[in-house]
């Protein structure tokens, strides 16, 4: 999927997802329900972060290339379901507009700069999709109405994740290893490990066996590699002190 989104397939889709998003907030029984994906959360408090996040990353954006990110400003989300409602439909939309008028390759400020993922405004897109997806996932569990991703989002989504947030030049810091992840639906992905740091690829035909591996569907990875899945709902073979170690690790760059 990845090879074939330009960004007018990611404006689709961070407008899709909104809408999703939308639907569930306003499905659920309060914007005081529990979020259990995000202890300590609130509803309320999953739409300020996902709105606040919209409007960051559009003055990112906007701003073009930096080395360091606008500063953040309070997010003044209210409180009342339609206005709050009406308030985050107004973030997206400033993200959507920085995006169109960027264009594709313009280069802007991203904490993934020295990893795998471009960062420029496609690669921001394409973040901001999967931080709607799996939000959008947060928010349906909260109004208690789970909705099944798109297969082939979520298959990119998980391919995103290893090229942003497991993707560093810092040296890893135990004995090199390598993942392999398996979806179900019939894509895999490698991620080695070792001392010139995390590097994902798409799994080759001829790779040697994996220090570990975890095979599932690619909603089931996504989740995981998000935080919303444990090791013991997915099929894990090898040692999986590694995907611990993974879990855990905190690169400095």
């Amino acid at each position: 999927m990845t090879e074939s989104l330009e960004l007018s397939a990611l404006l689709r889709l961070i407008d899709e997802r909104s809408a999703a998003f939308r639907s569930a907030v306003a499905a659920a029984p309060g914007l005081d329900a529990p979020v259990p994906s995000c202890p300590a959360w609130t509803l309320f408090e999953l739409v300020r972060h996902l709105g606040s996040g919209q409007r960051w990353w559009a003055a990112i954006v906007a701003a073009g290339p930096a080395e360091a990110p606008p500063a953040k400003e309070a997010a003044e989300a209210p409180r009342e379901l339609e206005a709050l409602l009406t308030w985050y439909t107004e973030s997206n939309e400033l993200l959507l507009s920085a995006l169109r008028e960027a264009g594709p390759e313009r280069e802007c400020w991203t904490w993934w700069a020295a990893g795998v993922s471009p960062a420029n405004a496609w690669g921001v897109a394409r973040r901001r999709v999967h931080e709607l997806l799996v939000h959008t996932y947060d928010a349906q569990l909260a109004a208690g109405s789970v909705q099944p991703m798109p297969v082939d989002v979520a298959i990119d989504g998980v391919a995103e994740f290893l090229d942003t947030c497991n993707s560093t030049p810092a040296a890893w810091p135990h004995e090199a290893a390598t993942i392999h992840y398996h979806a179900t639906e019939g894509r895999s992905w490698l991620l080695t490990l070792d001392g010139t740091g995390a590097w994902p690829a798409p799994l080759p035909d001829d790779a040697a066996p994996a220090s570990a591996s975890a095979t599932g569907t690619a909603e089931q990875l996504l989740l995981f590699v998000w935080g919303r899945r444990t090791l013991s709902e997915l099929k894990i073979d090898g040692d999986q002190q590694v995907f611990e170690r993974l879990i855990a690790w905190e690169p400095e760059e």
